[in-house]
């Protein structure tokens, strides 16, 4: 059985999304739960640390790669797709573009900014951590709950395609 190269393409879609969503499930399950628990001086510099060190990370690739990959997605999916198909399609792109990349533009980002722009550790940013901590939270479990849903748009799709062959 030959199986056609835009349902690899999404399967492949679906594995990225999945692994970016796995990242934000694991902050949001007990990476933050454990920075929390630990003293405050801790869990700032550890969060400070981590906030620096994912900028060069393949988890950065996949996040930032996925934005353009995944409104590119949605405009074939509107314009070469009917019916469930291509409202998939288009529910993915908008879904990753606002749940996952808006959310962390908006959210998470000015958040780790705010965490960074104080002393490593310090007094200031253990003062910031509760408030830090739940909103971080808050926002990362949108993150983590739109690319979960990112991947199971392509995934259906990737399904919907396979049957349709």
């Amino acid at each position: 059985m030959d199986i056609p190269l835009t349902i690899w393409t999404l399967l492949l879609l679906s594995a990225a999304t999945g692994l970016v969503s796995g990242v934000f499930l694991t902050f949001s399950d007990f990476v933050m739960k454990s920075l929390a628990a630990s003293r405050p001086a801790a869990g700032t510099e550890a969060m400070q640390i981590i906030n620096r060190k994912v900028f060069r990370s393949i988890f950065m690739v996949l996040l930032i790669g996925m934005i353009p990959i995944s409104i590119l997605t949605a405009i074939m999916g509107f314009f070469f797709y009917d019916g469930v198909l291509s409202a998939l399609l288009v529910v993915a792109g908008l879904l990753y573009f606002s749940g996952v990349f808006l959310s962390s533009a908006f959210g998470n980002i000015p958040m780790n900014n705010a965490l960074e722009s104080l002393p490593l550790g310090g007094a200031e940013a253990q003062s910031y951590w509760p408030e830090y901590v739940r909103g971080w939270v808050l926002w990362n479990h949108v993150r983590w709950l739109a690319a979960l849903g990112v991947s199971a748009c392509y995934m259906i799709s990737a399904v919907l395609m396979a049957q349709a062959a």
